[in-house]
């Protein structure tokens, strides 16, 4: 969680949500409840979407036009039935009753759901307004195509605009809670602007960053914070970093018993095999063992969709052993797993400055993860290549990117560690 100056909480009286990624998981709308109805191929052209939006190469009306496509043919209900499986986030329902005792207002403007969808959803946690996508239906059955005012340019700033006309309010009586950029029209209407789990556009354009926990915005909307204070590591971080932290095993493993293409093959299966065990989950099957561990090192925000951090983890340690010669492969999954690692928990542990250009990173974890991707990295390089590559890989660490950082620091080090004479 960041930190920041404080506002004028006490007037501010209208919260405006966002709701995939928010109030619903971001990563399970459209994808594993339509997976029945749009074949194979379909739920594969699904997931190339979302990674192409999700890195800035398709725009979200773009992706959401083609989906809503494939379901042409269905019927309202059949897709409101699917739409009813999904489960709210942990949490939601805490935060709309607090927000509605203490008085606030409270509006749901999503762009990827139905508006009769995002009524259900304000009706079930007493939200006062709800906006969605409008479907065209002929008899009963979607066209596949989808309209209405929030598809538009700045659509949904158009939206907020006529609540803030009908309440009477200003800006300064308006807060976001969102969680990537096609919000960002909304922000120059809202005087509190929180990035809940943002992507790397919000994590510098939000006032305050919330991860895991959405209660964690309470404090921030209804108290006058100087700052935001991070809560306790939960039993599920602390088996996630022990699972980080303990691959720095790898490179050992790779010198003295299997070597690194053996240990590149056997991480990529436990991958598949991952990957398959999270489709199961999501469809409601228990994959053994796997599922297992998901569920209890999964945070609040991922229990209920498609978990990717491991993946991505696993292919930054495979990319390394891959890519780079040995001492500069090893020394890279040292700073990814020791460097990263022990930058999230010192980070969480006592973290109070964030950067200004990411404020879902603490200046205290990349420091001591730092300290410790360096010491980590001179077992298998000489100090001052050791540095320059810790130094490297704690630099993406907390730079607001596309792409994952469980990626991103172990390709960055090793090109370094590679390029260095």
């Amino acid at each position: 969680m960041a930190n920041g100056k404080a506002y004028g909480h006490g007037l501010n009286r209208l919260v405006v949500f966002d709701v995939e990624g928010v109030l619903i998981p971001k990563r399970r709308y459209l994808l594993f409840e339509t997976m029945r109805n749009v074949g194979l191929w379909g739920f594969i052209k699904i997931i190339v979407m979302g990674i192409l939006y999700e890195v800035g190469l398709l725009s979200l009306e773009s992706a959401l036009k083609r989906i809503f496509m494939m379901l042409q043919g269905l019927t309202v209900d059949e897709v409101f039935q699917l739409y009813k499986k999904i489960p709210l986030m942990p949490s939601a329902r805490e935060v709309f009753e607090r927000l509605n005792k203490a008085g606030y207002k409270t509006a749901l403007i999503s762009l990827g759901l139905p508006t009769l969808f995002v009524k259900d959803l304000a009706t079930r946690l007493n939200a006062d307004y709800a906006f969605g996508l409008e479907l065209e239906v002929v008899n009963g059955h979607l066209t596949g195509v989808i309209g209405g005012d929030v598809l538009k340019s700045g659509g949904k700033a158009m939206v907020l605009k006529k609540i803030l006309e009908k309440e009477g309010l200003s800006s300064q009586d308006c807060v976001i809670v969102a969680d990537d950029r096609n919000n960002l029209p909304m922000f120059p209407l809202c005087t509190l602007r929180v990035g809940y789990n943002p992507d790397f556009i919000l994590s510098v354009k939000s006032d305050f960053v919330v991860k895991d926990d959405l209660s964690g915005i309470l404090p921030i909307i209804t108290d006058n914070v100087l700052q935001v204070s991070s809560p306790a590591i939960s039993r599920s971080e602390r088996i996630r970093e022990t699972i980080h932290i303990g691959s720095f095993l790898v490179p050992f493993v790779c010198i003295y018993i299997l070597g690194s293409y053996l240990v590149s093959s056997l991480i990529l299966i436990l991958t598949l095999l991952y990957i398959i065990s999270e489709v199961a989950r999501l469809l409601g099957i228990n994959f053994p063992i796997l599922s297992a561990i998901t569920w209890r090192a999964a945070n609040k925000s991922e229990l209920y969709e498609f978990a990717t951090a491991p993946i991505f983890f696993a292919l930054g340690i495979v990319f390394s052993l891959i890519l780079f010669p040995a001492s500069a492969s090893y020394a890279s999954i040292a700073i990814l797993t020791l460097g990263d690692g022990f930058a999230n928990i010192f980070g969480r542990k006592f973290g109070s400055v964030t950067f200004p250009f990411n404020k879902g990173k603490n200046v205290e974890g990349s420091i001591f993860g730092f300290l410790f991707a360096s010491v980590g990295a001179m077992i298998f390089v000489d100090p001052v290549k050791a540095f320059v590559g810790a130094a490297a890989g704690m630099l993406i660490e907390c730079l607001p990117l596309p792409i994952s950082d469980n990626l991103a620091i172990p390709l960055a080090s090793g090109l370094v560690l590679t390029l260095i004479p």
